[in-house]
Formats: C-alpha cells, structure tokens, sequence
C-alpha cells in the first residue's frame, strides 16, 4: 500500500461512492425491482470516529435504489447525493477551492474523478480500470471493511501530522 501523504493548509474532504464502497456491490431484485443492497456492519463506526477529521460525503449514480443507500446514510449522520461519473467529476472540481479531496470509488466510470482527486482510493475488488489509476488500493473489499480501512488509514496520517506539528 502506497504511504498516504496528507501534506495540506486545506481542510481534507472524503467523498464515498455508496455502491461498490460502503456496499459489496451486490443488488437483490424482486418482481417489483430492487429491494436490498449489503452494508458493512464496521463503516458505521469509523466514519463516526472520521468525522471529526474532515468533512464526508456520499455520492451514488443508483437512482432506482437510491432511496435505500439515502436511508442508510441519513442513518449514519451525513449527507447522499445523486451523482453520475460526470456528477462526480464536477463536484470534485467545484470542492478543491476550499478543501483537498479524498475520493473512494469502485468502478471504471470513475476513472476521471479518481485521477482529479488529490488522493484516491479503491476496496480491493474494485474494477482494474479504477485499481490502474487509483493511489491506494485497499486489503479490503467494498462492503466488508474498505470504509472503515480507509478511514483508519486516514485518521493515523491526520494524527501523525498534528503530532508532528506539536513538536
């Protein structure tokens, strides 16, 4: 895993990719459509833990199943937004005046807002597209601990620094 170097006078801003990230990317369907995704059960309580760090924020381009990624984030404390790659690209763009962002995502349509972040990551099964241009490729999988490793992985750099500039 490549060192994650948060060097900045800018505050840091995280933006998770629901599907694929904080969910193993699966999606179960019934006859009246999709009705479940899987959450880890860990992210929860690093994010909590992560907030105090930086900003966070949620994007996901599932719309027929964006109700239950809102619920799940809603219930975490922070804030989803509908966002194709295009979305993506922008947002990231539009939020470097103010902050530096940290960008986790899973797919090869996030190619292009995984090379403008300043850092980015993707969980160890995301697609080789993401994995060739990504910073860090995580031990873990979207959906079973990538949020919560990332997280960590964070935090420890974040506090390493604030020791340092203690001394």
């Amino acid at each position: 895993m490549k060192k994650l170097l948060l060097n900045s006078i800018l505050p840091w801003h995280v933006i998770f990719d629901v599907d694929g990230v904080l969910t193993d990317g699966t999606f179960t369907y019934s006859a009246n459509g999709k009705i479940y995704k899987v959450f880890g059960s860990h992210d929860s309580d690093a994010l909590n833990i992560l907030k105090d760090f930086c900003e966070i924020s949620f994007v996901s381009a599932d719309k027929r199943g964006f109700e239950i990624s809102k619920k799940r984030v809603l219930d975490m404390g922070f804030d989803l937004q509908l966002a194709d790659a295009s979305d993506r690209l922008k947002l990231i763009r539009n939020l470097q005046s103010k902050s530096r962002i940290i960008f986790v995502a899973d797919s090869f349509t996030d190619v292009s807002a995984l090379q403008c972040a300043d850092i980015s990551a993707v969980p160890r099964n995301a697609h080789s597209q993401a994995k060739k241009v990504a910073n860090i490729v995580l031990k873990a999988n979207g959906g079973q601990g990538a949020v919560s490793e990332v997280s960590f992985l964070i935090m420890n750099t974040l506090r390493k620094k604030d020791i340092q500039n203690e001394q």
